[in-house]
């Protein structure tokens, strides 16, 4: 896919990208794709899938990056503002909290063997301790100013996780 054909297939409009040419069903106007299993919108062109958020990059920038941050952290939030070319490891950065978090904090687990909340961040692909807290508050305090120090830009905010 080039940027040329994208161009000439799709139009972008309120962080979406729409069909040109009507067929098979499909109006002039009409969004693409759908929504795949991960949360990302997707469409199949000759054959092959895409991501939207690649296409939407690949039309205002000419390329498509081995990977690209939704910085807000919304995975069908496509609007060009909302997304960056990143690292393998930047994009990690941005991450939301994992499903099997029970402390409700991004980097604070329980430690059982101090009975303190301990502050974990990845950084370069290894874990840093930043602590063990008797607060849970404090150590999200902590874990979040941690992620602002070593991730900069590329931290996502607690409002957005």
């Amino acid at each position: 896919m080039t940027q040329d054909e994208t161009l000439r297939l799709f139009e972008y409009r309120d962080g979406r990208l729409r069909h040109r040419t009507a067929s098979r069903g499909r109006k002039i106007g009409d969004p693409i794709g759908s929504i795949n299993g991960t949360g990302y919108r997707r469409v199949g062109i000759g054959g092959k899938y895409y991501t939207e958020h690649a296409l939407v990059y690949l039309m205002h920038h000419g390329c498509i990056p081995a990977e690209i941050d939704h910085i807000n952290g919304i995975r069908d939030d496509n609007r060009i503002e909302n997304l960056r070319a990143v690292t393998r490891s930047q994009n990690q950065y941005n991450k939301g909290k994992c499903r099997n978090n029970t402390s409700g904090h991004r980097g604070v687990s329980w430690h059982a063997k101090t009975k303190k909340w301990a502050v974990r961040i990845s950084l370069n692909n290894r874990n840093k301790s930043m602590g063990y807290y008797n607060d849970p508050e404090l150590a999200a305090f902590i874990a979040e100013e941690a992620r602002l120090k070593y991730y900069g830009q590329y931290a996502q905010e607690a409002s957005h996780v």
